[in-house]
């Protein structure tokens, strides 16, 4: 197995970020053949999804968790800025990994899908994200 982390700049802002480039660049440098990358983020407040992006639906995909999880005071988890609590409900939605398959070093995703990291947690402008392959 072969592993990285790299660190991802989100700012101040809610994010949904295309990390398929970092994801190919990674694949290339360990010389991928056929098996399985693996996208991890070990942060309790936010996810990895994948989407199609620069169509709209990176947008879209804020304007539905701002529909489900309405940065408000309803949260009972308190500390951070205002909603917070329900960037620790995030995950339950929009899943902290995912499992891409490689095939001949390249990733199996169809045509218009990127895998990205979704973070809806302003307080946290920072964010590590481990890749692992396996073949």
């Amino acid at each position: 197995m072969e592993t990285t982390e790299i660190e991802v700049r989100t700012g101040g802002h809610e994010v949904v970020r295309d990390l398929t480039g970092d994801c190919e660049e990674f694949l290339s440098s360990v010389g991928a053949a056929d098996g399985l990358l693996n996208v991890w983020v070990p942060h309790a407040t936010a996810g990895i999804a994948v989407i199609e992006t620069g169509a709209g639906s990176d947008d879209d995909l804020l304007a539905a968790l701002h529909d489900l999880l309405p940065a408000d005071d309803r949260w009972r988890h308190k500390h951070g800025s205002k909603g917070h609590g329900r960037d620790h409900v995030l995950p339950a939605l929009v899943p902290p990994s995912t499992t891409v398959p490689v095939v001949g070093g390249r990733l199996a995703l169809g045509t218009w899908q990127s895998i990205c990291l979704v973070d809806t947690n302003v307080d946290n402008h920072t964010r590590k994200v481990r890749l692992s392959y396996l073949s």
